[in-house]
């Protein structure tokens, strides 16, 4: 099993900065992605990163923004977020595609495992 827990998430002025964090304890390398849920609305593709690292991909909403990365040594999966908007508003969640080294999506339903989420809530 690969379990994930998200951290990071907070209240922020628009314009301003956070980091998400992904913490993954599952065994292997996993491609991971960042998606996001507001109100009345359906989970949303954010951000992907290939098992490796070495593929990144991201919604045109936040490309240039957001900027997606790993540390497999230390099992984390970031999600560094700038020059927020109050559209960006959502809990996030980050997710594994199993099995281990499968290639990233851009498609919630082929992801395995999923966190907790957290809040981010962008105020203008």
């Amino acid at each position: 099993q690969v379990q994930l827990v998200e951290s990071g998430g907070g209240l922020v002025l628009a314009g301003g900065s956070l980091r998400l964090s992904c913490a993954a304890s599952g065994r292997g390398r996993y491609a991971m992605g960042w998606f996001r849920q507001a109100p009345g609305k359906e989970r949303e593709f954010v951000a992907r990163i290939s098992w490796d690292g070495v593929f990144r991909d991201y919604e045109d909403s936040v490309k240039g923004r957001f900027t997606i990365s790993r540390d497999n040594a230390g099992n984390m999966v970031y999600l560094t977020m700038n020059s927020l908007k109050p559209e960006d508003t959502a809990v996030y969640y980050c997710a594994a595609r199993s099995p281990a080294t499968a290639p990233s999506s851009r498609l919630a339903y082929e992801y395995d495992y999923w966190g907790q989420g957290t809040q981010v809530t962008v105020s203008s």
